[in-house]
């Protein structure tokens, strides 16, 4: 699955750290989170989505 997560982040100016901590996930888990080797869970998806003040779907991209 792709994702926007990286180009949302970096627009705000925000490290993955201080991403994490506005979503109470460590550094690690958004580096997982933006490279692809780890899809987030539903409630995750929607905190992001939260936010970052967009649908999931405008963050995240099913490649099926």
């Amino acid at each position: 699955m792709k994702n926007t997560l990286r180009q949302l982040r970096a627009e705000r100016e925000w490290s993955q750290a201080e991403l994490g901590t506005r979503l109470d996930v460590s550094r690690q888990t958004i580096n997982a989170l933006e490279v692809g080797k780890y899809d987030p869970s539903l409630p995750l998806a929607y905190k992001i989505a939260r936010l970052f003040e967009c649908a999931i779907e405008d963050i995240f991209i099913y490649e099926g």
